[in-house]
């Protein structure tokens, strides 16, 4: 997905990622409800948003039950890199290694790998180089016919030097767990749901989307967008947060202001209007957020608090109030849980 960076008075544009057309000055929202999180973090020159929302959305879960996680995305992107490596092994490098992806993909990965928490492995490496020397390594055992247990080898001695060797136990709270016992204890297997809301499909039913980074085929439960957006505040006024899926190429997502804004606020979003706008390629699967809470402004126009994974360098520390009317126009799909 998509990312920048701001210092001082200079935009900087990282590569993969989209530049902030327009800052605003705006006063801080007043908060209706929030929900707890663990701290900001920075994805740094990676495309793994979808990896930190949907990981912050489990935590921020838990934190509301009274049990306090805080989950390693570096785990997760060596899976990614793990089971890519064989995937393009196998295909003879006709399925290429990328590490785009939508929140569903996230849930399966730790679902079928596990988890660790997230001072048990962090090291901040450049996973854009590691992507490039895992393939590399892949095309080499292509060539050479090498065999699934030589490139598993060669895989593993690549992330044990750029990363580090992994801990196959977990502890936590004095217990220990093995990394499968540990995700399952933190994320139940269909534990969430995944909700999207276009008319090209029935509603009431699942299909797969289509946009790009859905590589893994996932579905989504196809909803009018008034039960999106009410399905969306039930949760976080029960105290549960929401990952987002959307599109931040409007000139109204300012990282640097800490807002996202429709450029005509005041027009109702209709479900005619979004899929217009996704069937033009007006709204294209960008960015993954958290959702945390709700606020509403002087004027009382609502906004929705969002948790950004680009580090703590704008007004409001990371996070981001984005606009009712943007909410509506520009989700792509939410991921909540069941209940």
């Amino acid at each position: 997905m998509r990312k920048i960076t701001v210092a001082f008075f200079t935009l900087l544009i990282i590569v993969g990622c989209k530049d902030d057309k327009k800052t605003e000055s705006a006063a801080k929202p007043v908060t209706d409800c929030i929900v707890k999180t663990t701290p900001v973090k920075d994805q740094g020159r990676s495309t793994l948003c979808w990896v930190y929302a949907m990981l912050a959305t489990i935590e921020s879960n838990h934190i509301m039950m009274g049990d306090s996680v805080n989950l390693s995305t570096d785990f997760v992107a060596r899976k990614l890199l793990e089971e890519q490596a064989e995937r393009y092994y196998l295909t003879q490098g006709k399925k290429r290694i990328v590490m785009r992806g939508m929140a569903p993909k996230l849930l399966r990965l730790i679902m079928k790998h596990g988890l660790t928490h997230y001072d048990a492995y962090h090291v901040n490496a450049n996973v854009n180089v590691l992507r490039r020397k895992v393939e590399k390594a892949s095309r080499s055992a292509i060539i050479k016919h090498s065999g699934i247990e030589v490139l598993r080898g060669n895989i593993r001695d690549i992330l044990d030097n750029e990363l580090r060797p992994m801990n196959h136990d977990v502890y936590m709270l004095g217990a220990k767990y093995t990394p499968l016992e540990f995700a399952h204890s933190v994320c139940k297997d269909d534990e969430y749901v995944a909700l999207t809301s276009y008319t090209h499909h029935p509603f009431g039913e699942r299909f797969v989307l289509e946009v790009p980074d859905n590589y893994d085929n996932d579905e989504f439960l196809n909803v009018p967008i008034d039960s999106l957006q009410t399905f969306t505040e039930r949760s976080l006024r029960n105290g549960m947060a929401v990952c987002w899926e959307g599109d931040i190429s409007e000139p109204g997502f300012s990282f640097a202001s800490g807002f996202a804004v429709l450029e005509n606020e005041d027009a109702h979003v209709t479900q005619e209007m979004r899929q217009r706008d996704f069937e033009r390629f007006k709204t294209t699967d960008d960015h993954c957020m958290e959702i945390v809470g709700i606020a509403h402004d002087k004027q009382n126009r609502k906004f929705y608090i969002c948790k950004n994974s680009w580090g703590k360098n704008n007004p409001f520390g990371g996070f981001m109030y984005m606009s009712e009317a943007y909410f509506r126009s520009k989700t792509i799909a939410i991921i909540k849980v069941k209940k």
